[in-house]
């Protein structure tokens, strides 16, 4: 058996992050209750302070604790939200003048926009590919970042061509009722068909402050493109989730 083991090959600080997770989810530790610190968790299971702190590590990585400088790990008090990846895109939802956050949150819950920017600018070259334009052709970029219950959980950079949104709302800070979708449909280029493409890797420092995230969270990278009913694109979206704020679902047909 190799140091730091425990039987089975489970590596002590996974089983104790295991038995606390279990703890958790059987309601032995409630939202915003302290767990038990280096020290207690030394003496508990007899292991070294390193291992004791991998341990609370792993439950603030996967983002279900959270370190308190000078007060200790706690239960994160934070509610993951369930983004319904198909039905927040729905023409039913935008074209109906809703936002497409209004499938993901329960109407108890408080979603903020701020650090909105909108400004155009020459198109960086990812960006141009997928819309189809030209070398010094330039686009609309809306930049904004979504704080829900007072938590920062999403950083949305949505990028159009200057030349199809001129003078529509799109190009302004608040793009009306059912955003940027509709107001595409209303320009005579409705959104038909979505792209997202995920990935996932460690913050920026600048996102990681952006989104005040706990060390060793990583971050959901979301790219959307929207296509009209003949394949062009109109829009790419480029956001960046606190992944441990979300829970991605995607519900469809067999």
């Amino acid at each position: 058996m190799t140091a730091g083991q425990g039987s089975g090959g489970e590596r002590k600080y996974q089983r104790i992050a295991n038995e606390l997770k279990a703890a958790i989810t059987a309601g032995e530790y409630q939202p915003g209750d302290r767990l038990p610190g280096e020290n207690e968790l030394m003496t508990t299971y007899q292991v070294a302070r390193m291992t004791a702190r991998q341990a609370l590590s792993v439950l603030q990585s996967e983002g279900i604790a959270e370190a308190r400088k000078g007060a200790g790990v706690f239960v994160r008090t934070f509610r993951p939200l369930r983004r319904r990846g198909i039905q927040r895109l729905a023409q039913s939802q935008w074209g109906a003048g809703h936002s497409v956050w209004s499938t993901d949150l329960d109407e108890d819950r408080e979603l903020i926009v701020d650090s909105v920017s909108v400004t155009e600018k020459e198109a960086p070259s990812h960006i141009a590919d997928v819309l189809g334009l030209r070398r010094g052709d330039r686009v609309c970029s809306r930049s904004r970042r979504f704080v829900l219950d007072g938590k920062p959980v999403l950083l949305s950079t949505s990028h159009l061509s200057a030349s199809l949104v001129a003078g529509s709302a799109i190009t302004q800070e608040d793009s009306g009722a059912g955003g940027v979708y509709a107001r595409l449909a209303e320009l005579g280029h409705a959104p038909a068909r979505f792209r997202e493409e995920i990935r996932s890797r460690m913050p920026s420092a600048t996102e990681a402050q952006e989104l005040r995230l706990p060390s060793g969270t990583p971050v959901f990278l979301v790219c959307r493109t929207a296509f009209t009913e003949d394949g062009t694109a109109v829009e790419v979206n480029e956001m960046v989730l606190d992944a441990g704020s979300y829970i991605l679902e995607y519900e469809f047909g067999a």
